[in-house]
């Protein structure tokens, strides 16, 4: 390696590396070309660009500590000794400067760096949050994770003396974005003086233009004129990549055909514009607003109650009419005129380009759009059977605001017609009139996705749903939900909206961990943290790399003759595993073994009863199957 002068020197002292590994400039240039080569294939443990120069860590800031990412020692074959970082060695070099590690944000974009038990057996919590890098500026759903994971690792008692090291690639771009967030919010400076702060620690701080410009749009405060970053390191400047990327598209598995926060575009939202949405959100449900944290892992939206035979005799008790439940990730819809925002089951709220057009449409009036109207749904991906071309569609199933104005207390039935005259007709209205303009003022075919309302049938059609329409669909489904037809809009789980799955269907989210021993783990959540479920069994297919699942969320379904879980999919759309009491109802529902023909045994009874067949006469019209219709 090249002999370090002057300020360069001063700066690889000051990040902690006393240890100079100095050779000749010959044998620099053997490991450059080891690892700089044009290569034909993916190699696994080949070095993130820039990685080997870049100083592997800063000065702490308060309890953080940025970092570069360390490498297992699977990388050592690419690194010259004096240059390894592993993650025992930062452990180590933190130990000697007084400084224990509680726990480490992992930025990166990839699994491939080190197996997540490198911390877990000190006994220090890793919390993965994927942010792709380069010119990809987090967004607001991650920074808003990172806040709460750094919050609430501050408010633990037991880790009152112990420090947070935040890395993606290099330890500080997106590294720097999220720190500053932090100070920003709870540290209450200014944008301007937090970036300082970082590059103070970490020099020379965030030196990626957009991440910074986004950082001042983001908080509403004004950009410096002219707005000067710092320029590309040294050590980066023959590297223009981090190589998540490329390790992403080799080193992680994802479903095929399976959505991700990506596909739907979005941008960042200014925190205070978060905040006023999520408080109007508790407010039309009636909840106190809740602080971050990690127990806080459900929306505040209507769950359903596993249908097993011991709830059986429900059926008999409302009016319920039935529906396909659909194998696809649930999301809240807020929209409003500035914007339509999706919030995930974690609450995370993000932008996308969709349009909304009142009833004023109808009058030629375009300018009028919805403002506050909450909607709840799910996203689905649809493959036409001859193109097997892939569509993304969100399915409203209920409403909960309109316009400002709450409607959670108003029967269901009403809330389903509410949705199709206040925002599916308006909506489908304009849209056929845009088709025939020749210069149209909006394009719908441009839109990420496509919306509809989802169709509910009399529960006497139960049979046929299972039998003849769900087979047809172009979607996955996995189950039925019977939704009471005078039930309002609970923000938890009730007796109003109950869900049968199919035999081999009720499924566990776990977090999935490859112990120091090798063996599988898997962990719940009770109380707001991981528990391990002891004496569970998970099997994947044959021949797996089980490091590539390893700190991931797995879905697994049961398999009795196995007596084992079976994994389905990675669950990319989450970052946390089930609660316990999924786990509970899930065997529960397992062992009570409420089969496809028990199930409609039972309806069969209660359609016979002569308050159903009084009620489905004054209601159904001519026709007893599908009593709305799909516009």
């Amino acid at each position: 390696m090249e002999v370090v002068e002057g300020e360069q020197l001063k700066k690889r002292k000051q990040f902690g590396e006393y240890s100079m590994h100095v050779s000749s400039s010959s044998t620099h240039n053997n490991w450059r070309s080891r690892y700089y080569k044009p290569r034909k294939f993916f190699d696994r443990y080949s070095l993130p660009s820039g990685w080997l120069y870049c100083p592997p860590y800063g000065d702490n800031i308060g309890f953080i500590i940025p970092s570069k990412v360390p490498l297992s020692e699977s990388f050592d074959k690419n690194i010259p000794p004096g240059e390894r970082y592993t993650p025992k060695e930062l452990i180590d070099k933190q130990r000697c400067l007084g400084r224990e590690i509680g726990l480490v944000v992992d930025l990166t974009n990839t699994d491939r760096y080190y197996p997540e038990s490198d911390w877990t057996s000190h006994d220090i919590r890793h919390v993965k949050i994927r942010c792709p890098g380069q010119d990809s500026v987090p967004d607001a759903e991650s920074v808003d994770r990172f806040v709460s994971e750094i919050v609430q690792f501050t408010c633990q008692e037991s880790q009152a003396s112990k420090y947070a090291v935040v890395h993606c690639t290099h330890g500080h771009n997106r590294t720097g974005y999220m720190i500053v967030h932090f100070l920003v919010r709870n540290q209450s400076v200014s944008v301007s003086e937090a970036i300082a702060i970082f590059s103070r620690a970490r020099p020379p701080g965030i030196y990626r233009q957009k991440y910074v410009e986004a950082l001042y749009d983001f908080y509403l405060q004004a950009k410096p004129e002219p707005l000067v970053c710092p320029q590309t390191p040294e050590w980066k400047r023959d590297a223009d990549q981090d190589n998540d990327a490329v390790a992403s598209s080799s080193g992680n598995l994802t479903k095929a055909g399976a959505m991700s926060d990506a596909d739907f575009g979005g941008e960042p939202i200014p925190f205070a514009e978060v905040q006023r949405m999520k408080n109007f959100c508790y407010q039309v449900l009636n909840l106190h607003v809740q602080a971050p944290a990690r127990s806080n892992t459900r929306s505040p939206g209507s769950h359903s109650v596993s249908l097993n035979r011991d709830k059986l005799h429900l059926l008999s008790q409302q009016l319920y009419h039935v529906t396909w439940s659909a194998e696809g990730p649930r999301y809240m819809m807020l929209i409003d005129r500035e914007g339509c925002y999706l919030i995930d089951t974690q609450f995370y709220f993000r932008k996308v380009q969709l349009r909304f057009p009142c009833k004023y449409i109808y009058q030629g009036r375009a300018d009028v759009t919805h403002r506050y109207t909450l909607l709840d749904g799910e996203m689905v991906t649809e493959t036409e059977p001859e193109t097997q071309v892939k569509r993304t569609i969100y399915l409203i199933y209920d409403m909960i605001a309109i316009d400002e104005s709450s409607v959670s207390e108003l029967p269901f039935h009403h809330r389903l017609m509410l949705i199709e005259d206040e925002v599916i007709r308006p909506r489908n209205f304009e849209r056929e009139f845009l088709f025939t303009c020749v210069n149209p003022y909006y394009q719908y075919d441009m839109e990420p996705f496509e919306v509809r309302r989802k169709d509910f049938y009399l529960m006497s059609a139960a049979s046929k749903l299972i039998k003849d329409i769900t087979p047809s669909l172009p979607h996955s489904t996995d189950g039925l939900i019977f939704q009471a037809w005078n039930a309002t809009y609970v923000p938890c789980e009730h007796d109003g909206r109950l869900k049968w799955k199919y035999p081999g269907k009720n499924t566990v989210d776990f977090l999935f961990e490859v112990g120091v021993d090798g063996s599988n783990l898997l962990y719940l959540q009770e109380h707001g943290n991981k528990k391990l479920i002891e004496g569970c069994r998970v099997m994947f297919k044959d021949g797996s790399d089980l490091s590539l699942y390893s700190g991931r969320i797995i879905e697994c379904s049961w398999n009795a003759h196995e007596n084992a879980w079976i994994f389905v999919r990675i669950q990319t759309d989450k970052s946390n595993p089930d609660h316990i009491s999924v786990y509970e109802e899930a065997k529960h529902s397992i062992e009570g073994n409420l089969t496809e023909g028990i199930l409609l045994d039972e309806i069969d009874k209660v359609a016979g009863l002569p308050i159903y067949t009084d009620w489905v006469k004054r209601h159904s019209g001519s026709s007893f199957r599908n009593v709305w219709r799909r516009h």
